[in-house]
């Protein structure tokens, strides 16, 4: 099966790459696949019983192409605050952009699985810059699950290629994780919208050439939820100002942006799905938004693991390595169990979520989990790295500082508590 899903051929250069879809894929049934724990690496390929062996072939082609395409020119892009544009068409030449989006829409065709390498495979690599995964599983899922024929065929292809970049307009200075404090409007002039406004700390933002905005369509709704609407916005439009790359903290070559909105007139056609339905579309989507943020907490959790239990292997002090020391060894016990007991569960709701019955208060949990857990890592690991953990060059410093964002976006661990103490106290 895999020989023909590489239509003939097993080069992957050159190739959009052969992956699994939903209807073919035939999960691991007899074979044996060792789960984390057991494995001898937590980032081995060809390990947890969720993968098949075709995902195995995808993974190895797309942890080739971080490789050789984005590892060698991340520490040029955080001087720049931003990735190329090439990199986007040549990921999109991959077959890595819309992985998960039916092919009858102009996406690749793929499972929810294969959707999760790409994810993992990008945490691995210790690269946060390119913003593939908000682009193609969370932007591209709104437009296909609740935009008209039209919208569909104009932005799905174009930004499976990587010639569109997707971005989503949401936080407001003024309106952080509270969507229904969101003033950014938008007011009918005849047919056509007039929107107004400003968003902030927007991913993909500088690059974007469509962004999907959060606006108020209706001021005398019964409650603010009930006048939401979504618009895509197009770059190039009058009165849509992009404002500076924003100098953040870590995720430095990844493109954060002001956005800004002065009277720009929207056609009818720009408006997503039904007026005032927008905050019933966000809370649809939100869940799958949350469970990308836990996999690639825990996938970065995996990958500062093994980066730390190489150096301590390697490092001497006192005669010995770091690794001969019992505190360094528990500790590693410790980073260890914690990190596979969070895979086993972020693995659990994928697998529920594939099977469309991940629920809110499940993917919060796992978010505000995972997040937490991410960053109780990177700060042990960079302690077991001494000194040298401080310093830029050494991957785990990189890897501290990206990871402090992940308890902040997709709605704060705080508001992800509120909501599962909700759910737990509320009948369902």
């Amino acid at each position: 099966m895999a020989a023909r899903l590489f239509r003939g051929s097993r080069r992957w250069w050159g190739y959009r790459c052969a992956l699994p879809s939903p209807a073919r894929c035939s999960h691991s049934g007899g074979e044996e696949r060792l789960e984390s724990p057991s494995a001898k690496k937590l980032t081995d390929i060809g390990i947890r019983r969720i993968f098949s062996s075709e995902h195995d072939i995808f993974r190895e082609s797309v942890r080739k192409f971080f490789q050789e395409e984005v590892i060698p020119y991340h520490a040029e892009w955080e001087k720049a605050g931003e990735v190329s544009k090439e990199l986007w068409e040549k990921a999109g030449k991959q077959g890595l952009l819309g992985v998960n989006i039916a092919e009858l829409h102009g996406g690749i065709g793929g499972d929810f699985y294969s959707a999760a390498v790409v994810w993992e495979e990008q945490a691995y690599s210790n690269c946060t810059g390119p913003g593939f995964s908000l682009h193609s599983d969370i932007v591209m899922p709104y437009i296909v699950n609740y935009g008209s024929e039209e919208q569909i065929k104009h932005f799905i292809p174009q930004m499976t290629s990587g010639k569109y970049i997707g971005a989503i307009a949401m936080t407001e200075p003024g309106a952080g994780s509270d969507l229904q404090g969101v003033r950014t409007n938008a007011k009918k002039d005849g047919s056509d919208w007039i929107l107004n406004g400003s968003k902030v700390f927007i991913t993909n933002g500088w690059l974007s050439d469509v962004v999907l905005v959060v606006a108020v369509t209706n001021r005398e709704a019964q409650s603010p939820a009930h006048g939401i609407s979504l618009f895509l916005v197009e770059s190039g439009m009058k009165g849509f100002i992009k404002g500076q790359k924003l100098q953040k903290m870590g995720l430095k070559a990844q493109d954060t942006a002001e956005l800004f909105f002065e009277d720009v007139r929207l056609p009818a056609s720009s408006l997503l799905g039904e007026e005032n339905k927008g905050f019933y579309y966000l809370m649809q989507e939100l869940p799958q938004e949350r469970l990308l943020i836990a996999e690639l907490a825990v996938s970065a959790s995996e990958f500062m693991f093994e980066e730390t239990r190489n150096y301590v292997k390697g490092r001497k002090v006192f005669g010995k390595t770091v690794a001969h020391m019992q505190t360094v060894q528990h500790k590693l016990a410790e980073l260890k169990t914690h990190i596979c007991v969070t895979r086993a569960f972020v693995d659990s709701c994928l697998q529920l979520h594939e099977k469309k019955r991940l629920d809110s208060a499940t993917a919060s949990m796992a978010k505000y989990w995972a997040s937490d857990l991410q960053n109780r890592v990177a700060y042990d690991c960079v302690q077991l790295h001494g000194g040298w953990g401080y310093m830029w060059e050494y991957p785990i410093a990189k890897a501290y500082v990206d990871a402090r964002v992940q308890p902040i976006y997709g709605g704060t661990n705080e508001i992800m508590k509120e909501l599962i103490a909700r759910d737990i106290v509320h009948d369902k």
